[in-house]
């Protein structure tokens, strides 16, 4: 198979590569490419990105959140991590086969003394533990088959990325993740790094180096690029794009207990409520509709509290209690 060069480390350009390429590229024969993003959580397709994602953690750590083009569940990438896709016409849908691309990286890692085994219908384990998930999209006559390899990614990381726990459970959360998912390196031989592992699969994948690179030009480059910033870096994309759903929390501070509904339709607060025992000097509900209509994110809940702090409306519950409020996740209820 010939192989294509993906740009950069930034999953909103690799992920906007990923959907051009399955559009646009219309090859006569499979190609492939092997990728590495920088800490990122990918959400599938039809996820809701506020429930699969730790927005505190990723907010703060510079963790990138993109939603792909196919579907499946959440997952998180760092440069521990070795991406893959596959793209390959296919006259059918209906032909469409995970077992048929699973087996082709479980033969390259064979072909490296790393033995693997298939698990379902797109996994791979070792010794029991997961390596590798995947996920497929069809279009126009092409299959994009894609998936991750974990080579040494940052399980900790992960957790925290991925779950909105609270902060004593990460480590019970930890150690489960580490007696589910493993890392190839803990079963590669010892000589073998990440980028000379990367190397050797290229090389097999390539009938060992005979077939060569899928350049794209300029202007393709220039396109995937323009899709990057148009759609795969937009907030609308990864978050606006989850469907309706109803966050509730409760808490309690030294000013009260609060608990808050909230409607959330296209990533925006469509209608809120606060119920709760706090000492309110001025009623809440005459700032509601200056939260309505906003994107349901830190930024924006911050900015209508801070215009509104001198209202009272919560009595002595600060806005930074108030955020926690909203964005520490106990219970989530989709819609969809």
């Amino acid at each position: 198979m010939r192989y294509i060069n993906y740009f950069n480390q930034d999953a909103y350009t690799n992920i906007a590569m990923d959907a051009w390429l399955l559009k646009n590229l219309k090859p006569k024969e499979p190609v492939f490419s092997l990728w590495q993003n920088k800490r990122a959580v990918i959400v599938g397709e039809n996820q809701n990105t506020f429930s699969e994602v730790n927005s505190d953690y990723v907010d703060s750590h510079n963790v990138e959140v993109v939603r792909r083009v196919s579907g499946g569940g959440a997952v998180y990438h760092d440069l521990g991590n070795i991406c893959f896709t596959f793209f390959v016409p296919v006259s059918s849908s209906a032909r469409v086969d995970f077992h048929q691309f699973v087996q082709p990286m479980a033969d390259a890692l064979e072909s490296l003394g790393i033995h693997v085994d298939i698990s379902g219908r797109n996994d791979l384990e070792i010794e029991g533990k997961k390596v590798s998930g995947n996920a497929q999209r069809y279009a126009g006559g092409y299959l994009m088959h894609h998936g991750t390899l974990l080579w040494d990614t940052d399980v900790d990381a992960m957790v925290r990325s991925l779950n909105v726990a609270d902060e004593k459970f990460i480590s019970k959360a930890a150690k489960s993740v580490r007696a589910r998912v493993g890392n190839i390196k803990d079963y590669a031989p010892k000589d073998l790094t990440i980028d000379k592992f990367i190397d050797q699969l290229s090389y097999y994948l390539t009938n060992e180096g005979q077939d060569g690179e899928y350049k794209l030009n300029a202007n393709q480059k220039s396109d995937i690029l323009m899709l990057r910033d148009k759609k795969f870096s937009q907030w609308s994309w990864n978050y606006g794009q989850s469907p309706q759903f109803m966050y509730n929390n409760h808490a309690k501070f030294s000013g009260g207990s609060i608990d808050v509904q909230i409607d959330v339709h296209d990533g925006k607060i469509t209608d809120l409520n606060f119920t709760g025992d706090f000492l309110g000097v001025r009623d809440w509900r005459e700032m509601k509709s200056q939260l309505l209509g906003i994107p349901f994110t830190y930024e924006y809940v911050a900015n209508i509290l801070e215009k509104n702090k001198d209202g009272q409306y919560f009595g002595s519950i600060t806005n930074n209690e108030l955020l926690e409020t909203f964005f520490q996740k106990d219970e989530v209820e989709t819609n969809a």
